[in-house]
């Protein structure tokens, strides 16, 4: 990951705070999300369009990915 520095206004980084705080992220990855939705897609790799938009509500379901995808574990 490459990082960064932006400037925002204090209401917009109150609102954004709080806005993470609701979904449970952090303030990094709703900047994250939100630069994902007005991005153009990668055409070459149309499986990208979702990477990173599903959410399991298990914090360990990376290291559960076989089982989450494909129901079972192989």
């Amino acid at each position: 990951m490459i990082r960064t520095q932006i400037s925002l206004t204090k209401v917009e980084y109150e609102a954004a705070k709080l806005e993470a705080k609701r979904l449970g992220i952090s303030l990094a990855e709703l900047l994250r999300r939100s630069l994902r939705s007005l991005l153009p897609v990668d055409e070459s790799t149309p499986w990208m369009r979702y990477a990173g938009m599903i959410e399991t509500g298990d914090a360990h379901s990376s290291q559960r990915i076989d089982e989450i995808v494909y129901g079972h574990k192989p």
